[in-house]
């Protein structure tokens, strides 16, 4: 997979991208992180302006950032505008981008960018949250984690992946290791008990209790069997009880 970040400050993914996943991936050649600094197509290194109307806060000028943008596009690319407006970064919407071949991520700075790109590029407005930061490059590095991550290859252990929080719809069961008690608490006995089918019975339903406590929304979205919905009745007995 190839990303393409549009970004005003390139060597801000210096550091980044030489740590954890992003630089396994690198190595790998599973993936391929390219920057594009839209203040290469000025004349004078400026990109941004007054807005229209009056107001505080500069605004991104539309010509260098389409010139950017179209320096990398071709017709399989995705192009991603990271913004405030965006549909909230779910997990569901990080498997649906692993399908894509080439990304093209804008970090937007200042007030923001110029709406006549969005009219252009009709790009996929994605948030990370419903907060404020100064740009789009921590929800860039953001975004190509949590994609890179559940690529072929880059994880020791796929499984490790597919059990994370979100993945199903639910949060993760709580998970321990050594030692078996730690300041008079004990790991769960089932957790030792070598019962495979136990042990993801206790999971599973560990995993719905925690979601029901502290995001419940996400239960709504997941896709229940028989078996599903009896732990998730004596969830809700025990709950009320």
């Amino acid at each position: 997979m190839k990303f393409d970040i549009i970004s005003i400050f390139p060597e801000f993914f210096q550091s980044p991208l030489t740590y954890g996943m992003l630089r396994v991936a690198l190595q790998k050649n599973i993936i391929n992180v390219n920057i594009t600094n839209p203040r290469d197509f000025t004349t004078d290194g400026v990109v941004d302006d007054y807005q229209f109307g009056g107001g505080g806060g500069m605004v991104f000028k539309p010509e260098p950032l389409t010139k950017a943008i179209n320096s990398v596009w071709t017709k399989k690319s995705t192009l991603i505008n990271l913004t405030p407006k965006g549909k909230r970064l779910n997990q569901r919407i990080v498997n649906k981008l692993t399908d894509n071949e080439h990304i093209v991520i804008i970090c937007g700075r200042y007030k923001g960018i110029d709406e006549r790109i969005s009219d252009i590029f009709q790009p996929l407005h994605i948030s990370i949250g419903d907060y404020v930061i100064s740009g789009g490059e921590i929800g860039a590095l953001i975004l190509m984690e949590s994609i890179t991550r559940l690529l072929p290859g880059v994880l020791g252990n796929r499984d490790s992946a597919n059990s994370d929080s979100f993945q199903g719809n639910l949060l993760e069961a709580p998970i321990y290791t050594r030692p078996y008690v730690f300041k008079r608490l004990k790991v769960p006995h089932v957790l030792r008990s070598g019962n495979h089918s136990m042990i993801a019975e206790w999971r599973r339903k560990e995993a719905m209790e925690m979601t029901l406590a502290r995001k419940p929304h996400l239960l709504s979205e997941e896709t229940f069997s028989k078996k599903d919905f009896e732990i998730l009745l004596e969830v809700l007995h025990g709950k009320n009880s």
